[in-house]
């Protein structure tokens, strides 16, 4: 049995572990799902069996990692407290990318844009009864957590799970990659003339803002409005809702306990996701409609999406691999060079 010194020298040191969510069939070769693009990619070749997690964690000889945790919190925090206990992985000065599709907010963004987010918040923890059976005077059915009405003051730390990322990182990654080319075509060049706003309508581009994870698919323009005023709550009116995912808050409940445990450093962790489709329905339909519209691999702007977060996710990526004998014991800054600079501005909400 090895201990102390020589077993840490025997865990194969990891510099970048990639989190996707889902993969459509098989990890290389057919239609792609999130993971696939960063396999073929990133030749991520070497397999390590993880029964105890949703797939297999696929590696390269360059040191990135890349994991699929499956949909769901509740896959996804129970994946990445499996990968981040094991005893093969040295993930002590590990980044973290998570890197996923999502439904964007036409306000803040188009179809097939990249959103680097500071603020995930998560959107399942809480009381709610049935907005038709609710007050008249309420905005919504949905009540934070051991109150009594919708977004009630004062908002207390557990009323919520909310994960602020490191800013210095987040501004690094989106400095670097704010001006890179992202995949357009004429479908979703259509598709988005039928959205009001100014974002909407945009070719696809990086942008940063925040994160609503919830594993109930919702949909639709009342929902929209309850995500940007939930995230504002949430955040103490720091946060401004951009885009909505499903797994993120399990991913970061479980890095936030691993680096408690000295296993990760919770600060080394970014989430980026892109538009593979709008959160409400466009105009002259109803948000029925749009739902029954709205199916994995049937997203308006599916593949385009998964091009964009891979493309701008390994320029963050190759960057870390490149300079790995600085970046290990030094986060990464934004320079006048990367400091995020003038960009097509969204319509706020």
């Amino acid at each position: 049995m090895l201990c102390g010194t020589a077993a840490a020298q025997s865990k194969i040191p990891v510099k970048v572990v990639v989190v996707t969510m889902f993969e459509v069939g098989n990890d290389t070769g057919d239609m792609p799902g999130e993971f696939q693009h960063w396999v073929e990619g990133e030749h991520l070749t070497r397999r390590f069996p993880m029964p105890a997690a949703y797939h297999d964690a696929l590696m390269n000889n360059d040191g990135v990692l890349g994991i699929v945790t499956g949909v769901g919190t509740a896959r996804a925090s129970a994946t990445i407290m499996a990968l981040g206990s094991d005893p093969r992985f040295d993930l002590t000065h590990a980044y973290w990318l998570i890197a996923g599709i999502g439904g964007i907010d036409p306000k803040m963004g188009s179809l097939g844009s990249a959103v680097w987010s500071d603020w995930i918040v998560d959107g399942d923890i809480a009381h709610e009864i049935d907005p038709r059976e609710a007050p008249k005077d309420w905005p919504s059915g949905y009540v934070p957590l051991r109150k009594s009405t919708p977004y009630e003051e004062p908002r207390t730390n557990d009323n919520g799970i909310v994960f602020r990322l490191n800013t210095g990182l987040v501004d690094w990654a989106y400095g670097l990659t704010r001006n890179t080319q992202l995949p357009d075509n004429a479908e979703i060049r259509e598709r988005r003339q039928s959205f009001p706003g100014d974002a909407a309508k945009l070719p696809p581009f990086v942008l940063r803002g925040d994160n609503l994870s919830a594993s109930t698919f919702w949909h639709g323009k009342l929902l929209n409005q309850w995500a940007r005023d939930w995230v504002k709550y949430q955040t103490n009116n720091q946060g401004t809702y951009a885009i909505c995912g499903m797994e993120d808050t399990g991913t970061l409940q479980s890095l936030t306990w691993l680096d408690r445990a000295g296993k990760v450093d919770a600060k080394r962790i970014l989430v980026l996701r892109t538009a593979s489709n709008y959160d409400q329905q466009r105009e002259g339909i109803t948000a029925a409609e749009s739902l029954a519209e709205t199916k994995i691999t049937k997203y308006s702007a599916f593949l385009p999406s998964l091009d964009s977060a891979y493309r701008v996710g390994d320029i963050v990526v190759r960057n870390i691999v490149t300079n790995w004998s600085t970046l290990r014991d030094r986060m990464p800054q934004a320079t006048p060079e990367t400091l995020p600079g003038p960009t097509k501005k969204p319509t706020q909400p």
